[in-house]
């Protein structure tokens, strides 16, 4: 699965675009080289017959028929070896002089080139052998042919030809290793770019691309990305603070303002009055609740992913314990409230926290369904996983906010009328953060006006955590392990 991925980078598909136009160029490189070489050594050995045959021409002329033969037979006893080929018969293919006994069947039209085979038929005594020869007629009726042996020529031939082949294969065979070691390496770089960038968006803020020191596209690059989250992150950070130092720094002089109201509200004895009082409390409270929130998630976004205080918890319990608590306002609504919670569900998480969470998921739930609505609490598990899901059939979130929603102070357009503070949300993210879970959101398709709100968080089932007990054993002494 992996070399599959391999083979369908970009890197390796350039990689075998650049084999391909290399090994072409190759191919027409010794393609033309072959012809050269194949075509030079067959020119000499036609020159070669050529200059035979003028040398039996001008004996000819000079000395006749009888002459003819003489030097025919005086280069036949030169040649042992038989690398020269000569045959003189009369117009009836008789023999008169030469070293074949008959004439090739290939051919016997005057003046033509001809390839054929040495072989018994032709009085060869050896293996059959190759050979090349020009025939044509002379005055009185005799033909005669004048050829070579051309067997180590085509052996040659052949050889070339074979090196060329194991050539073109050894080339396309390292240009393929060469583009899969070149992708591999760049997919190494590019896959640490992105599995960096994955921890990034999953919050990971703190990590940066690490870099090789080699000053090369990808380190100028990662250099760039780092600089990039450093700024992204001051920039992040600068918000955040401005937002948390209004909310520390606001949150005594309303608590004390909270403090005077009620007061006041004690002391008047005008209705009028105590129900003015009575809402700026109400208000104060409200604001109050709303610098807690932005303090809490600030603390728990500063405290990141530590797993200091992370002890094992039931989640099957604690969803049931939430349950519990807001069935009654459910019941208030007349909404149907059903639970299909797995008790054996274990996760290693802050407790607080954790139900912080679940109550701030049913507690919109319930608040954005309208009556006679129906909520869904399911806690399952899947896998390695741990699953706590909420659905309900109330207003929904559009598709285009559903990854707009856990930011602060973000409330979907529908919700705005109703009472809240844009925070509870946030705090969720910042709690599943913290457990290394993932949270998703999706319809509950319960109808066009109310498609309903489907929210997953998913987080990692707690493994116990094997440890080694060394004892000494009552009868021997020797220490011995025991896991637990």
């Amino acid at each position: 699965m992996k070399l599959l991925s391999q083979l369908r980078t970009s890197t390796f598909q350039l990689a075998l675009l650049y084999m391909v136009v290399f090994a072409t160029s190759v191919f027409l490189l010794l393609a033309f080289i072959y012809w050269r070489t194949a075509g030079f050594m067959t020119a000499q050995t036609d020159e070669t017959i050529e200059a035979e045959i003028a040398g039996l021409a001008e004996q000819y002329r000079g000395r006749g028929v009888n002459g003819l033969i003489t030097i025919i037979r005086e280069r036949v006893a030169r040649d042992p070896n038989a690398k020269s080929l000569y045959l003189l018969t009369t117009d009836e293919y008789l023999k008169l002089a030469g070293n074949l006994n008959g004439w090739p069947v290939e051919s016997q039209s005057q003046g033509s080139w001809i390839n054929f085979t040495l072989d018994e038929s032709l009085g060869w005594t050896g293996p059959p052998r190759q050979a090349r020869a020009r025939i044509f007629e002379v005055q009185g009726g005799l033909r005669l042919l004048v050829g070579r042996d051309v067997d180590d020529l085509n052996t040659l031939k052949a050889l070339i030809e074979t090196a060329i082949n194991w050539g073109m294969g050894i080339t396309l065979a390292l240009a393929l290793l060469g583009g899969f070691m070149m992708s591999r390496s760049t997919t190494r770089r590019i896959e640490v770019i992105n599995n960096t960038s994955r921890k990034i968006m999953n919050g990971h803020l703190s990590q940066r691309i690490p870099t090789r020191g080699t000053q090369d596209d990808f380190d100028q690059l990662a250099e760039n990305l780092n600089q990039m989250l450093d700024r992204i992150v001051y920039l992040m950070e600068g918000i955040r603070h401005v937002s948390d130092s209004i909310a520390h720094d606001l949150r005594t002089p309303l608590t004390r303002l909270r403090n005077q109201l009620e007061t006041t509200l004690m002391m008047v004895d005008n209705d009028e009055a105590r129900d003015q009082a009575a809402k700026a409390v109400a208000e104060a409270d409200q604001l109050l609740a709303t610098f807690n929130a932005l303090l809490r998630i600030a603390r728990l976004e500063t405290r990141g992913n530590t797993t200091a205080d992370l002890r094992p918890v039931s989640l099957g319990s604690l969803v049931q314990d939430a349950c519990e608590l807001y069935e009654a306002l459910s019941e208030d609504k007349f909404q149907t409230f059903t639970q299909d919670i797995d008790d054996e569900v274990t996760v290693e998480g802050d407790r607080d926290l954790l139900f912080q969470m679940v109550s701030n998921l049913i507690d919109n739930a319930i608040k954005y369904t309208p009556e006679e609505g129906e909520i869904v609490v399911k806690v399952l598990k899947e896998n390695d996983s741990a699953i706590f899901e909420v659905a309900d059939s109330g207003i929904g979130v559009p598709d285009d906010e559903k990854d707009q929603i856990f930011q602060r102070f973000y409330r979907v357009g529908k919700s705005r009328s109703l009472p809240g503070n844009g925070l509870g949300l946030s705090l969720v993210s910042a709690v599943t953060e913290i457990h290394q879970g993932t949270i998703g959101v999706f319809d509950h398709h319960r109808g066009a006006e109310f498609p309903g709100l489907r929210v997953r968080v998913t987080v990692p089932q707690y493994t116990p955590r094997k440890r080694r007990v060394k004892s000494v054993a009552a009868n021997s002494g020797q220490p011995e392990d025991h896991s637990a």
